[in-house]
Order: structure tokens, then C-alpha cells, then sequence
């Protein structure tokens, strides 16, 4: 796998620059098909962890003015310093590296809480190009379910962090309730979890103090009227809040909701609290609608669980076609390859 997506990857970089490369990464349709190609089930989360494991060894060396940092697990962690060497092969400012460090840390921030759909981020990869654009390809697993979700970030489309950032959100699954504080339609409680956040702590303790009275058995008929089962935990009010965050929040006044959600300390429970509190005391509107947008299986032909974009998906296959038969790898995989990407082609 390292060396034919290593093969396919400087075909592409080479024939259409790294421009093109990184958004083909951040294209789900595309980064499916090459995963099938290079030899994974299409239904298979591993697909990405293991895709994505070979393109950051096959791109190592930095030849080709791309690098991807991070990884699976324990690998995620190291994504930082990694940044790090990949700027000085690239030699980027200390600014520029910052920058991009702060991108690769926002990015994993976001899909771990302010999205909250019962799916814990154990998987980040961010790949970076010599110009200092950049891509994110990321995995969340619910570990109760074994469902998995994947996360495209790409440096081009992002207009804000924390307003629907994402090229695609990528699931088997679509979760009946998703707190999910990057649609357009949540803007409203991300400008009210700001102002409760520079409430004095005691204040906000009250709030929830009264919650948890008075909701704390008919909470879902407050915040989700439809549902008619007891809400998963990404959905319930949190009993632990650290409250030592909530006074650093209240010291330093954040400006804005990114700035609230990038204070150390800031989790999952914190932000779920503050935008529960908003929602349930102040009124303010939350986007509760699962915000993927494809399935692991590219859609299916009778719609579910989302129609199939046909022409994206032939696009993909077409595109990688040409990149597999000018790669330069060995006949025996050329033909291996191309013959498992013939078999994805929609009939």
C-alpha cells in the first residue's frame, strides 16, 4: 500500500500540482476510491487509518512539497511536533508553523466538541503542503456502536473554523441527534455560550444546578421533541463540570466562541453545558441534525442512506484511472489496482 499510494500520490502531484492533490484528500468520493484501489473493502473503517498511514510514509522524505503528520491513537499526539520538522524541511516562519499547528489543533477540537455525536476522534492525520496549505482527514469511533465516522477538512474551503468548516463528514450512520454548534443555524448559542462564559462561575452553577432539577428526567422533551427514547449521553447534561475552566473563561472575557472552545481545559462537558444552558435558558436555537453528508459506501441506488452523486463518483474513479496508469510502480500492481478500481464503476 505504501508504495502504490505513494506511486498514485506523485503522479498526481507531479502531473496536476499539490494543490489538486490535497483536494482530492479532502474529496470523499476520491479518498474512498483510492482506498479501494489500493486494496481495502469500501465498507471498512480501517480504510482510513491505514490509507492514510501509507501516504504519510510514502510522502516521508518531503520530495514531492507534500508531508502528512500524525496518525492513529498515540500517533495523533504527535502531530505538533511533527508540524515542526515537516516546517523546517519546508523552511516555513516560526508564524507560519504556529499557524498551522493552531489549524491542526482547532480542527480536532471541533469534531471532539462542538460536534458531539457519540463518536470520540481517535484519528488525525494533517497533511501540509510547502506553500502552507493544508488538509485534514480524521476518524471518530462510537465505541458502544463500532460505527465510525470520518472528517475532511480542507485549508481552501475553510472561511471559519467553527461555521460548517468541513469539505465532508463521512458515516455508515446518521444519528437521530447530534449536538452540532458548527451549522449556521446554532450561531445564535455559540453568541450566548460566549456571554454565559464571562458570567461569574457561581452564576453558571446555579443555571445548572436548576437544570438538573428541573430537567433532569424530561430533559428530551426540552431539546428534542421527537425523540421518543432516552437520549445518548452526548445529549444529556453533564453532572462533572470543571469549574476551575469556568473561572479561567470568566478571568479572561474570550472574545468570540472559538476563542471559548480553544481555552485549555475546555471539553466535551464544558461546551455541552454552556450550549444546553443557552438552549434551555436563554431560548436560544441549536442545529440538533446530523451534519454527515456521506456514507462509507459512497450512497446507495435506492437512495439510502443518501443518493449516490453518480458523476462525482465516476469522476473520482476516472481521475485515479489516469493517475494509476502513469504512476511509476510496477506493471503487476498497475494492473491489480486498475482491475479492483474497474469493479467500483457504477453499473
Amino acid at each position: 500500500m505504501v508504495k502504490l499510494s505513494g506511486g498514485i500520490a506523485e503522479a498526481i502531484i507531479l502531473e496536476f500540482g499539490r494543490d489538486e492533490f490535497l483536494k482530492r484528500i479532502s474529496d470523499p468520493f476520491f479518498f474512498q476510491s483510492l482506498g479501494c484501489a489500493v486494496g481495502f473493502d469500501y465498507h471498512s473503517s480501517g480504510l482510513t487509518t491505514t490509507l492514510t498511514g501509507a501516504l504519510k510514509e510514502a510522502l516521508a522524505a518531503g520530495e514531492y512539497g507534500v508531508i502528512a503528520c500524525g496518525g492513529k491513537g498515540n500517533a495523533s499526539r504527535k502531530a505538533q511536533e511533527e508540524i515542526d520538522r515537516a516546517g523546517e524541511i519546508f523552511s516555513f516562519t516560526s508564524q507560519r508553523i504556529a499557524q498551522l499547528r493552531y489549524a491542526s489543533r482547532i480542527s480536532a477540537k471541533v469534531d471532539s466538541t462542538a460536534i458531539q455525536s457519540g463518536y470520540q476522534l481517535y484519528h488525525h492525520v494533517f497533511f501540509l503542503e510547502e506553500s502552507g496549505k493544508w488538509a485534514v482527514v480524521q476518524q471518530g469511533l462510537n465505541v458502544d456502536r463500532r460505527y465510525a465516522r470520518r472528517y475532511h477538512w480542507l485549508s481552501d474551503d475553510v472561511h471559519s473554523y467553527v461555521v460548517e468548516p468541513h469539505t465532508a463528514i463521512v458515516s455508515d450512520r446518521v444519528e437521530e441527534a447530534v449536538l452540532n454548534l458548527t451549522s449556521s443555524g446554532s450561531l445564535e448559542t455559540q453568541k450566548v455560550i460566549v456571554d454565559i462564559s464571562r458570567e461569574k462561575p457561581v452564576k453558571v452553577q446555579n443555571m445548572v444546578q436548576e437544570l438538573h432539577d428541573k430537567t433532569n428526567v424530561t430533559l428530551m422533551d426540552w431539546i428534542a421533541p421527537p425523540l421518543k427514547k432516552p437520549l445518548s449521553k452526548h445529549l444529556v447534561m453533564p453532572r462533572s463540570i470543571n469549574w476551575e475552566v469556568a473561572r479561567q473563561l470568566y478571568e479572561t472575557q474570550p472574545r468570540d466562541f472559538e476563542e471559548v472552545l480553544m481555552t485549555r481545559g475546555v471539553g466535551p462537558n464544558t461546551i455541552r453545558a454552556l450550549a444546553l444552558i443557552s438552549n434551555l435558558v436563554y431560548g436560544s436555537e441549536i442545529d440538533w441534525r446530523d451534519p454527515v453528508k456521506f456514507s462509507f459506501c459512497v450512497g446507495g441506488k435506492d437512495g439510502v442512506p443518501f443518493p449516490v452523486d453518480r458523476r462525482a463518483y465516476d469522476d473520482s474513479i476516472s481521475f485515479l484511472k489516469g493517475a494509476l496508469e502513469n504512476a511509476k510502480i510496477g506493471k503487476e500492481d498497475r494492473m491489480m489496482a486498475l482491475r479492483r478500481l474497474g469493479k467500483m464503476r457504477l453499473q
